[in-house]
C-alpha cells in the first residue's frame, strides 16, 4: 500500500460496520470513518451512499486505490490478502481453513439475512399484521440458526486455540436481537468467546465506538 494512502469506511455504530472497523484497527491499516444516518429511516443517507453501494448499506469500504468493496466476508478476505497476514484469516493450507470459510459464509449467508428481513419486515411484507407475523418468525429462525452456530463453537476461541475474525463477527453479532443475555443462557460458548474478544486492549476503542453502554466502565 502506498505511502499515505488510507481506507475509508462508510458505517454507523452498532451496526454490521463494526466488524470491518475492527478488522481495520486490528491490523492498524490508516483508514477514515465517514458515519452514515440511520440507512431504514433517511432517504438522504440512502441516496448519498447508493452511488458507491446500490443497496445503500453498511460496511461499504473504499480502497486506498479508490475502488469500492462491499459484502464483508470480501472485505475480511480481502484485508488478509492485502496484508499477507494469516491472525484473522487462515492461508490456504492450515487445517483451520475450511471451517474457517464455512462459518465465515454460513454467518453472512443465513444468519445476517434475518436482521435484513425483521429489522424493517414491512419492506417484505406491506400487510402489518403480516409483518409483524413474519417479523416473529424470522427471530424464531435466527435462534435456530445461532443454535446450529453454538454447536459449532470451540474454546477458547471459535476455531478453538486460534482467534480469527470469526470471534470478531460473534463478538458484534451477540450484541443484536436476541441480545447478551440470550446468548449467556442459550448459546454460551458464543457468549464466552464473544466476552474474550471484547476484552482484547488492542480492539477497545472499537468497542467504544460500537457499544459504549457496555464497554464504558
Amino acid at each position: 500500500m502506498a505511502e499515505g494512502a488510507r481506507f475509508r469506511l462508510y458505517g454507523r455504530p452498532f451496526w454490521g460496520s463494526a466488524i470491518v472497523e475492527a478488522q481495520l484497527a486490528w491490523y492498524g491499516l490508516p483508514f477514515d470513518y465517514d458515519a452514515v444516518d440511520d440507512l431504514f429511516q433517511s432517504a438522504a443517507a440512502r441516496a448519498a451512499l447508493a452511488p458507491m453501494n446500490p443497496l445503500a448499506q453498511v460496511p461499504t469500504l473504499v480502497l486506498p486505490d479508490g475502488r469500492v468493496l462491499t459484502e464483508s466476508a470480501a472485505i475480511t478476505l480481502h484485508l488478509a490478502d492485502a496484508t499477507g497476514r494469516d491472525d484473522l484469516v487462515p492461508r490456504a493450507d492450515a487445517a483451520e481453513r475450511p471451517a474457517f470459510l464455512r462459518w465465515l459464509v454460513f454467518l453472512v449467508a443465513n444468519l445476517y439475512p434475518t436482521f435484513t428481513y425483521a429489522d424493517d419486515p414491512q419492506r417484505f411484507v406491506r400487510d402489518a399484521a403480516a409483518a409483524k407475523a413474519f417479523a416473529e418468525a424470522v427471530e424464531d429462525y435466527r435462534r435456530r440458526l445461532w443454535g446450529i452456530v453454538e454447536s459449532a463453537a470451540g474454546a477458547p476461541w471459535f476455531l478453538g486455540p486460534r482467534f480469527s475474525a470469526l470471534d470478531l463477527y460473534v463478538a458484534v453479532m451477540t450484541h443484536w436481537r436476541p441480545g447478551r443475555a440470550w446468548f449467556d443462557t442459550e448459546a454460551p460458548k458464543l457468549a464466552a468467546v464473544a466476552q474474550r474478544a471484547g476484552a482484547e486492549p488492542r480492539l477497545r476503542e472499537v468497542w467504544l465506538h460500537n457499544f459504549p453502554k457496555d464497554f464504558a466502565a
